[in-house]
């Protein structure tokens, strides 16, 4: 088939990893595919797909080239995939990988979107049912994967280092990170180390928002954090690999992948319930969850910073659950879902 997917930006993030992951996968399974970017799209993934950019800041209809299928995902590509569907360019497809009208600006745009096309893929089953009760269409699901890149090396008893909680920081300057709960995560770090000194806090930020962000530099410049900024996916393995305790504050995901990468790399998960994350996540099983307004999150890291039996059987349980999270299985279910609709 041929598949046109008009994508804005491919920078670091969860939903950009996901859009990498399927159209590269796709392109491996001999479709033909086309990635149709913008003049200022940026690209920090390896992509295998072609990939034509237009000479102008916005997609237009007269861009798309003709396809089987036109693939939207963000709010802002969903009326100009629809044009390009009216003019016979390809069948209109909507991948949400995010709910946009709860946490981002313009939701007197991004709500009416979701009327556009009944032909509709989403992430997880919350995500499938606010959907569906918000617009009376139900989603296909095709879940999250992970890369073979990620995977436990069994490193932490060699590294010889105090206990490390880590968890992942974002930008905060031109940017909507008010969902994860960012400084909600830092007061509770702070109790963590109150509480066990010994204990060293972690923190990892892609490199292009760190060194544009002057609020994470002086988070860095404070002392109080050790600050990585991986460059590539076996960076950020080792320093999965490095973390005892792995934390999400996040309220708000879809799909919420970092917490089940580190999950494979060994980590012991302590996180806030975000929605998608119900997908991996169960409570005193494969780790510690708990809702926002328990105000729990230090509390549970304590717990495992303090009993290692605990700690070590959530991170095995853990590890054994995301084996079936392939990137594999979530291109072969995005084909069956595409097909579905035709």
């Amino acid at each position: 088939m041929r598949f046109t997917f008009p994508i804005l930006t491919l920078c670091h993030g969860g939903a950009q990893r996901m859009l990498v992951e399927l159209t590269n996968g796709l392109t491996a399974r001999g479709h033909h595919v086309t990635i149709l970017m913008p003049l200022d799209g940026v690209v920090c993934y390896a992509v295998h797909s072609h990939i034509h950019r237009t000479d102008h800041t916005v997609l237009r209809e007269s861009d798309f080239p003709g396809a089987d299928v036109i693939v939207s995902n963000f709010y802002t590509t969903v009326a100009v995939a629809e044009a390009a569907s009216q003019n016979g360019k390809g069948r209109h497809v909507r991948l949400s990988l995010c709910y946009e009208p709860l946490f981002l600006p313009e939701n007197e745009v991004s709500f009416p979107s979701y009327n556009t096309t009944r032909n509709l893929i989403v992430l997880s089953k919350w995500q499938q049912e606010l959907i569906r009760l918000n617009h009376g269409i139900t989603g296909h699901i095709v879940p999250v994967g992970i890369s073979p890149a990620f995977h436990n090396m069994h490193i932490r008893h060699t590294l010889q280092e105090p206990l490390n909680v880590s968890a992942i920081l974002r930008k905060t300057e031109h940017g909507f990170s008010w969902h994860r709960e960012q400084d909600y995560l830092l007061r509770q770090l702070d109790l963590v180390h109150a509480a066990c000194p010994e204990v060293t806090i972690n923190l990892i930020s892609p490199p292009d928002e760190f060194y544009s962000s002057g609020w994470l530099q002086s988070l860095k410049a404070s002392g109080y954090y050790r600050f990585f900024t991986p460059n590539d996916d076996q960076e950020l393995c080792y320093h999965y690999n490095g973390a005892d305790i792995f934390v999400s504050s996040s309220i708000f995901d879809t799909g919420s992948l970092p917490g089940l990468e580190a999950m494979r790399c060994g980590a012991a998960l302590v996180s806030v319930y975000s929605g998608g994350n119900l997908e991996y996540a169960r409570h005193e099983e494969n780790c510690l969850l708990s809702y926002r307004h328990e105000n729990r999150l230090a509390e549970d890291i304590i717990r495992l910073a303090k009993d290692v039996g605990l700690r070590q059987r959530l991170a095995r349980q853990g590890e054994l659950d995301t084996f079936s999270w392939t990137w594999e299985n979530s291109v072969l279910t995005f084909e069956q879902a595409v097909t579905s609709f035709f």
